[in-house]
């Protein structure tokens, strides 16, 4: 073969392979239809497909937390120099490493960067820090950052604050950006903050009682099949659900929804790392939780 078509040919193949993992990701996104059902005692899962005002997947967990068996994980972590208390890894990972039964992304962190589905950072391993206060086993790593409030897991039931720290006794807690639920309403001038356009969501509602927790992700990035949510219209889902708080904390191609089958880790949602659907992003931090099989 001449060298001229050996050459033409490595280009074809270099060109087509990001097409075809990009359609093999297409394929393997849940279907713009509603779901429901239980995933284990104490914890059910909702999708829902909605056209309007564009077109958008929406993924809600209902978590029992006073259900027998439901206890509560917050990826460990070690302070280091330059402030980078974890190593990066996707959400299914940490579910499988700590052998939970859901898991879902947390803080916000840093370093980060998005080029290109080849550059991009961090990688599985690499070091990365949180932003604001993470704590594992009741053991801080992350420390309290002003303006960034948190959730707090005590036991059997859990607390939204704005004061950016969690109270003693607080055995798990991660940090979001933004409180968009507030004693049953919408947090005031959600639509003037940064980010309030539609994007993807991952937030954490809480009831008044603190005992029933709400897992929304909403996913993006993905023309024709979901484009994001607003912040305020984040707060009316929440809302619908009952939520009297409510938490907004990484999303975009961070936001993933994991949980564990008889097959391994199976991803509920639909990230898009990298603008690649369906690769999950390595984060700092998540929130895992053991939960016991359903009866018969």
């Amino acid at each position: 073969m001449p060298w001229n078509w050996v050459l033409r040919i490595g280009r074809l193949v270099i060109l087509a392979g990001p097409l075809l993992w990009f359609g093999a990701g297409v394929n393997r996104r849940p279907p713009q239809t509603t779901a429901h059902h239980a995933l284990f005692q104490g914890v059910q899962y909702h999708r829902t497909y909605r056209p309007a005002p564009r077109p958008t997947m929406l993924h809600v967990v209902k978590v029992n937390l006073a259900a027998p068996g439901l206890q509560v994980l917050v990826t460990p972590g070690q302070a280091r120099a330059l402030e980078w208390e974890t190593n990066a890894r996707t959400t299914s990972a940490f579910l499988r490493e700590f052998k939970l039964q859901l898991a879902v992304n947390a803080n916000f962190f840093h370093p980060f960067a998005e080029n290109t589905p080849w550059d991009y950072y961090p990688r599985v391993g690499d070091r990365v820090g949180v932003v604001g206060q993470a704590i594992s086993n009741a053991v801080e790593y992350g420390p309290p950052l002003q303006n960034w409030p948190v959730l707090c897991f005590l036991t059997q039931a859990a607390q939204i604050l704005a004061t950016e720290t969690c109270p003693k006794g607080t055995q798990h807690a991660v940090a979001g950006n933004t409180v968009i639920v507030a004693q049953g309403q919408p947090a005031p001038n959600l639509a003037t903050l940064p980010q309030a356009h539609a994007y993807s969501r991952t937030a954490i509602a809480l009831d008044r009682s603190g005992k029933t927790l709400w897992i929304v992700i909403v996913d993006a990035k993905q023309w024709g099949y979901s484009e994001g949510i607003t912040l305020a219209e984040l707060a009316e889902v929440a809302i619908a659900q009952g939520a009297d708080t409510a938490l907004n904390l990484d999303g975009g191609g961070s936001a993933t929804l994991v949980t564990a089958t008889s097959g391994g880790p199976k991803v509920l949602n639909a990230p898009a790392h990298a603008k690649i659907p369906m690769q999950e992003r390595p984060v700092a931090n998540h929130i895992g939780f053991y939960a016991r099989p359903l009866t018969p």
